[in-house]
């Protein structure tokens, strides 16, 4: 993996925290299962959504106000972990799952067990974020950019994958795209990591294409 791709992994795993353990052998992928009944695809009940909604308009807040980098990554953390809240059990089963499949190089395995998740619900964030990571680190762009822009229409200040699609823009020679996902991640979290150095390469190289 190349060094690039160990950073998207790093910076989408940490949205995606493991709240839960499976021991044994990977499971082979579930048979279809039924949406609860009254769920029309979302995984939290409304008072949910509504509470968690709120409770991340506040640490993006306290984020951007942030006093230096220790204050920002604990409320990054708080962020990834309210964002991994998911409201189903059946959605943490198969999550966990994919971890799992994953971290043991089943990735055709691990790519099923989300595909499951996403279509039982498609509004839940981690899952299409999950997927971005397999699909970049299968070399699948295309998918992986699909994916990362589901979830910054879920979650429009999910600076991570903002940073996840700037580094898949790079890699296809688009600077200029590359640069504008960068400055919009950093709109978002002031202190996420790497980025600041990395807008001050790209600038002169963008700069020079306008001339």
């Amino acid at each position: 993996m190349t060094r690039s791709a160990v950073l998207f992994c790093l910076m989408l795993g940490a949205a995606a925290p493991v709240t839960a353990q499976v021991t044994g052998p990977v499971p082979t992928p579930p048979p279809a299962v039924e949406a609860p009944a009254g769920g029309a695809g979302n995984v939290a009940a409304p008072a949910l959504q509504s509470e968690r909604a709120r409770r991340l308009d506040e640490l993006f807040s306290r984020l951007r106000e942030a006093d230096g980098p220790r204050q920002a990554r604990v409320l990054e953390m708080q962020i990834a972990l309210t964002l991994a809240q998911s409201g189903s059990d059946t959605a943490d089963l198969l999550m966990v799952r994919a971890t799992q499949a994953a971290q043991q190089q089943q990735q055709d395995l691990a790519l099923a067990l989300l595909d499951s998740v996403i279509d039982l619900y498609p509004d839940y964030i981690e899952a299409w974020s999950r997927r971005a990571t397999l699909y970049f680190a299968r070399r699948e762009l295309g998918r992986a950019v699909s994916d990362i822009e589901q979830v910054l229409r879920l979650e429009p200040r999910h600076f991570t994958a903002m940073v996840g699609l700037g580094m898949i823009f790079q890699q296809l020679g688009e600077d200029r795209q590359a640069l504008t996902a960068f400055k919009r991640a950093l709109e978002v979290n002031p202190h996420v990591e790497r980025i600041p150095e990395i807008i001050r390469r790209l600038t002169p190289k963008v700069d020079g294409l306008e001339l």
